[in-house]
């Protein structure tokens, strides 16, 4: 401690401070305030609480889908290492570039910077930092050692291909098989290239086959005898077939040409082969595979609506693909319920007929489980209109026939335990976990991609319970958590709360504007330009300065300088440490602390 220099006129009689006396700790006591050192004076039995740094989960890290250290990277990404952003990105996520373009960012809306202005852009940086990994080459580390475990990955989209990177990763023997030709499931079939170019896909999956992973395409699973031959021949199991079966409205006749399934017909227009629809189409539906469909015919050359049983702002589409479709000329009839069909006297002058729809405006209540609400018809307020063909794209459910009886049902998906939560999607099978659309209606991507990740740890940790590991390696944790092939685990939280806004001294943070939604203008869209478009390096940069770095310290030494007592020092090991002999407990360090990454805590004598 150095000395504290303030003049005083206080004789020593009067402090009740004897000259030339001896401290407890030896130190002769200061005859005066303005000589010697205060070090003997410990001032710390004043306090009631002590401050303590920690490291503390920020509220994006406990919104993210894939349990992302997005402070972490973030930080890494402001000080410019973007190679290292990218590690830390593809602990949890191989597909930042994906991510960064089709993720719903749930991330976002609990950000603290919102409390500022608006919320950090994390969902265009991560897509920054994954194109420049795109472009650089980077490869994801190499596999340092093998186990001799064997896994089986049934489905080749988000959640399987999460799981089997997570498995090759850590040495286990994986094979993919995927029903289709090419891997990627909905992300290939599902979202049109103008929101997720396909050089990027591709470029993220090789990736991960290249770590050593077995792909068998054009391998679906067809019945149980087959089922149980591939469950018996291999040590693990992970399902993720997805959710192929289309769900049809009734009363409906789904004939290929004027009512057709829109996922089956957005399959063929990511094909490049759209079939011919006439003039006037209307699709119903208001999630993001009904405005999917609708921008890929209004692509295709067809005047485009799109009839929604919500309101607009209770769609489940997100907000920015809502605004892309208006401005691409989609019309929008929200709050509203198809009643019927008939064929119409007019004709889109093929000489085909067209449908009349019995239409009527409905209020809307959704329920307390994702897929399920009530509606209330609107009496008077019914509406026709014609149109020459209907899609529609009201959802899709699990195909569950091939496991027979063997895994056991949830409503329409498997039962696992809650895969799209914290759960690791256990079945109550042994040995066969599951995860994705087949097992959960998240229906999210990275909701998919995070459901895979959770398998995958719980798979490690089982096999390398089971024996089946080998040798012990070094990063082997029974979690699962961590593996020792140059993907650094994350630093663990000595705190389990989330950092909320009024623990950040928000004073430190000059209000800054959130990077604008950059996008081609519509009269540039076409069927395969990126509609949005990425962040240059400078308001990458820009962006990841905004960030709060929540519960993360970041070595400012605010608490250090603000201290009066001089209790809060850099330890010789990094970090600060608190001198509980001085520190009063006054919180004024915490109260300064910019991210969150102090608190108080009572010290009960």
């Amino acid at each position: 401690m150095s000395a504290v220099t303030t003049p005083s006129t206080t004789s020593a009689a009067a402090a009740g401070i004897s000259a030339g006396a001896t401290g407890a700790s030896g130190a002769v006591v200061p005859p005066t305030w303005t000589t010697g050192t205060t070090e003997v004076f410990k001032t710390g039995t004043w306090r009631a609480a002590l401050p303590r740094h920690v490291h503390a989960p920020s509220p994006c890290h406990g919104a993210c889908p894939v349990n992302g250290d997005i402070a972490e990277w973030i930080g890494h990404a402001r000080a410019g290492d973007i190679r290292r952003a990218f590690d830390v990105l593809a602990r949890h996520n191989p597909f930042p570039a994906i991510a960064g373009r089709v993720c719903h960012h749930p991330c976002e809306s609990a950000c603290n910077r919102a409390a500022v202005d608006a919320a950090v852009s994390i969902c265009r940086l991560e897509r920054f930092v994954g194109d420049r990994a795109i472009a650089e080459g980077w490869p994801l580390p190499r596999v340092t050692h093998e186990r001799a475990g064997r896994v089986a990955v049934v489905g080749g989209g988000p959640a399987g291909l999460s799981a089997a990177y997570q498995l090759r990763r850590r040495g286990w023997q994986v094979t993919l098989f995927e029903a289709d030709a090419q891997l990627g499931g909905l992300l290939r079939h599902g979202i049109p290239a103008y929101r997720l170019a396909r050089d990027v896909l591709d470029a993220e999956i090789a990736r991960i086959v290249a770590l050593g992973v077995d792909v068998q395409c054009n391998a679906p699973l067809v019945n149980e005898a087959q089922w149980r031959v591939l469950r018996s021949g291999h040590d693990a199991v992970f399902v993720a077939t997805g959710a192929a079966q289309v769900r049809r409205l009734p009363g409906l006749t789904y004939d290929g040409v004027r009512v057709l399934d829109g996922a089956a017909w957005l399959r063929t227009a990511n094909a490049g082969k759209p079939s011919t629809l006439g003039r006037r189409v209307v699709v119903v539906g208001g999630g993001s595979a009904a405005l999917d469909a609708a921008r890929s015919a209004q692509r295709a050359g067809h005047e485009v609506t799109v009839l929604a049983l919500e309101a607009r702002a209770q769609m489940p589409a997100q907000r920015e693909e809502i605004e892309e479709a208006l401005e691409e000329g989609i019309g929008l009839v929200d709050g509203a319920m198809l009643v019927r069909a008939e064929d119409a006297a007019a004709h889109d002058g093929s000489g085909a007929p067209a449908l009349r729809l019995h239409c009527q405006h409905v209020r809307f209540e959704p329920g307390a489980e994702r897929g399920r609400f009530r509606i209330e018809p609107i009496a008077g307020s019914e509406f026709e209109w014609v149109a020459d063909a209907l899609l529609t794209s009201i959802g899709q459910d699990a195909d569950l026939a091939p496991f027979g009886g063997t895994l056991a049902h949830a409503g329409t998906v498997l039962a696992t335990e809650a895969a799209e939560s914290a759960g690791c999607g256990r079945t109550g099978a042994q040995g066969v976990w599951a995860g994705g659309d087949v097992a959960s209606l998240a229906r999210f991507v990275t909701s998919a991609v995070g459901m895979g990740q959770r398998a995958a740890e719980d798979i490690h940790a089982s096999l390398l319970a089971r024996g089946l590991g080998g040798a012990a390696h070094t990063g082997d944790a029974a979690d699962g958590s961590d593996c020792s092939n140059g993907l650094d685990a994350a630093a663990p939280f000595t705190f389990a709360t989330t950092v909320d806004a009024q623990a950040i001294a928000t004073a430190y943070h000059v209000p800054t504007p959130r990077a604008a939604d950059n996008r081609l203008p519509p009269a540039a869209r076409h069927a395969t330009a990126e509609v949005q478009l990425a962040l240059d390096a400078s308001a990458a940069a820009a962006e990841a300065a905004r960030c709060f770095s929540c519960g993360t310290c970041i070595d400012c030494d605010n608490c250090v300088v603000v201290c009066p007592d001089l209790a809060v020092r850099r330890a010789a090991a990094g970090g600060y440490e608190v001198l509980g002999d001085y520190c009063k407990g006054c919180g004024l360090c915490v109260r300064e602390c910019p991210t969150g990454s102090m608190t108080m805590v009572e010290e009960k004598r």
